[in-house]
C-alpha cells in the first residue's frame, strides 16, 4: 500500500453475506441506511457516515478495508505509484484495489461529490 497518501481515511468495510436481502434488513435494523443496492453489493451507512458494504455469493468485489481519499489526483498518483488502474465504477466512485500490512486488501477509493 501507498506510503505516499496522506488524507486517506476509513470509509467502508466489505464483507461476505449469504442472502443480500435479509443482510440489508438485518443492518436497517441497526439502524444504517441504505446508500446502494445491485444485485451484487450493497452499500449501507451508519448516522457518521461509516459504511458495510454487504458482498453476496456472486459478488465480484473481494471482502476488503475501503480507504477514502479526498481528490481523484491522489487517487491516481497512488495508483500509478503502485503500477494500479484506477476503474470508474456505475455508482460514480472510483478507485482501486491494493494490499495492506499483512497483504490485507485495500481499495483505495475516491467520491466524486466531496471535491
Amino acid at each position: 500500500m501507498s506510503d505516499e497518501v496522506k488524507t486517506a481515511t476509513v470509509d467502508h468495510l466489505a464483507i461476505k453475506c449469504s442472502d443480500l436481502a435479509n443482510a440489508v434488513r438485518q443492518y436497517e435494523s441497526l439502524g444504517f441506511k441504505l446508500e446502494t443496492l445491485y444485485e451484487d453489493w450493497a452499500m449501507l451507512r451508519d448516522s457518521r457516515g461509516f459504511g458495510i458494504a454487504l458482498l453476496p455469493p456472486a459478488s465480484k468485489h473481494p471482502p476488503h478495508l475501503g480507504l477514502k481519499v479526498e481528490t481523484i489526483e491522489e487517487l491516481e498518483a497512488a495508483a500509478k505509484r503502485e503500477g494500479r488502474p484506477v476503474k470508474p465504477h456505475r455508482d460514480g466512485t472510483s478507485s482501486f484495489y491494493t494490499k495492506g500490512v499483512d497483504g490485507q486488501i485495500v481499495e483505495m477509493i475516491w467520491y466524486p461529490d466531496q471535491s
